[in-house]
């Protein structure tokens, strides 16, 4: 029986050993933690009965996964919920640019940008299916679709502050800013729009939707689909040295690379291992879980109708905090993402009590108390919303790296998306995922294509292991 070891039982970790599985191999995943699922968790940390995700909470880059979608998995519970409105991103004054799964409703929001709007994401859009398959795997191949990955990557490799130029409006430039602070870098860099570019044309392909009954959904599906084929999953159990490694045909790490330099030691190609220690981490994370009374009192009120809501300000205001952060300095008004998914999926509440999610852009390792400065955010677009709080829960960069080893120092998005990081991985090779050592592998969110519940950094790493094992047992 040809057998595999994951070790690390996040999302790439599970869509790995999924992977695995369906070609009969014999696959154990050993996670840390009491439960599998990494960031894509979700609890009753508040009131029984609220349910708050732990750190992924939308999922546009989830539901058009090309390898999560050939997987059935609705068979095991998982289902997806759309807000009426993807995300909002309000201004000071009362105004809101809303995006819509539609291009064309989003545009007409948008005024004097709508026609450019239409003529970035218009046509993207359109060709997403096709292609994601390329978008979804290391950069550096041959793509199957070299016109249009050329069409939709020309844009991508511009600073976002290059891209938001071509829009007229505030409304545009921040709307757009606000989705391309999802890098956590600073917006004139090189390859800062690709975050951005990617997760709105995503999003106006599938929408912004997320797991009914919290992103733990996905997690749990994930894992009785493995649990069928064959697999196992055995919680508790921390491997920190080679030596705690079980014999395999094949390994597979996902975790960041430090993490593996350390565990594999002199074992690691020095090489490799020069690479994996020079790891450049993001910055970090700072949560506070929220429960409402009646929801958030927008001033505008169709941000009271958005899933995700932006809170940067103008597009100024993000350049400016996006900049700080990355420099070690923290913001008086930080970046702000606020999750309503509530709104979505209606059994996450409690009666009239909404459970609310936000999370601040913090420097790394940041271990000061951000909770006073999210909910002045709030407040600066909705005034009331401190009377509103019937229970809150504050979570740190450490608390981050406690719960999950790969967030550390707060970095939910394991590791600086700078251009080398995020085009070719934590090292120059054409081959991000292995190890250098025969049938190791790398399959975290540090490699491509980069973060976020899709699954495809697993699922890739397991398809160049499959085709190790097919070459040894010929």
């Amino acid at each position: 029986m040809t057998t595999a070891t994951v070790v690390g039982g996040g999302p790439n970790g599970l869509a790995a050993a999924v992977a695995f599985a369906r070609e009969g191999v014999q696959v154990t995943v050993l996670e840390a933690a009491e439960e599998p699922g990494g960031g894509a968790r979700s609890g009753e940390s508040l009131l029984p009965g609220l349910l708050h995700d732990h750190c992924s909470a939308f999922h546009p880059m989830a539901v058009g996964s090309p390898f999560l979608t050939g997987l059935g998995l609705d068979k095991y519970g998982l289902s997806w919920r759309w807000p009426e409105i993807d995300c909002a991103h309000p201004l000071d004054g009362g105004e809101a640019g809303l995006l819509y799964r539609s291009v064309e409703d989003t545009a007409a929001g948008l005024g004097r940008d709508g026609a450019r709007w239409r003529l970035a994401f218009g046509r993207p859009s359109a060709e997403y299916d096709k292609l994601a398959g390329d978008i979804m795997r290391p950069l550096l191949r041959a793509p199957s679709h070299p016109l249009a990955l050329a069409r939709f990557g020309l844009p991508t490799l511009l600073p976002g502050s290059a891209f938001a130029r071509l829009f007229a409006t505030e409304k545009g430039r921040a709307l757009f800013g606000g989705v391309a602070a999802h890098a956590f870098r600073p917006l004139h860099q090189p390859l800062t729009s690709a975050i951005g570019i990617g997760i709105i044309t995503a999003g106006h392909r599938w929408g912004w939707p997320v797991a009914a009954g919290g992103s733990g959904s996905i997690t749990a599906a994930l894992a009785a689909l493995l649990t069928d084929l064959g697999g196992k999953i055995e919680t508790d159990t921390r491997v920190t040295i080679a030596s705690q490694l079980p014999a395999a045909d094949v390994t597979l790490f996902d975790l960041a690379p430090p993490a593996v330099a350390d565990l594999l030691g002199d074992t690691l190609p020095a090489r490799v291992a020069r690479a994996f220690r020079r790891f450049r981490r993001a910055p970090g994370a700072f949560k506070v879980d929220f429960a409402v009374e009646g929801g958030v009192p927008w001033v505008n009120p169709d941000v009271g109708r958005a899933g995700t809501v932006h809170l940067g300000g103008s597009y100024a205001d993000i350049v400016a905090t996006e900049r700080e952060i990355n420099t070690g300095r923290m913001p008086e008004r930080p970046f702000v993402l606020v999750g309503q998914q509530y709104l979505a999926d209606s059994q996450r509440s409690a009666g009239n009590i909404h459970p609310v999610y936000s999370y601040a852009h913090v420097p790394h390792g940041y271990d000061g108390d951000a909770t006073e400065a999210i909910i002045a955010q709030i407040e600066r677009f909705a005034p009331g919303f401190r009377e509103r709080i019937a229970g809150q829960a504050s979570y740190g960069p450490a608390c981050f790296a406690a719960a999950n080893p790969n967030f550390e120092g707060g970095d939910i998005i394991t590791g600086a998306k700078d251009v080398r990081q995020l085009v070719i991985g934590p090292r120059t090779t054409l081959s991000p995922y292995h190890l250098g050592i025969p049938g190791m592998y790398l399959c975290s969110a540090a490699t491509p294509p980069g973060p976020g519940v899709h699954g495809m950094c697993g699922a890739n790493a397991a398809a160049e292991a499959l085709r190790y094992l097919h070459c040894e047992k010929g």
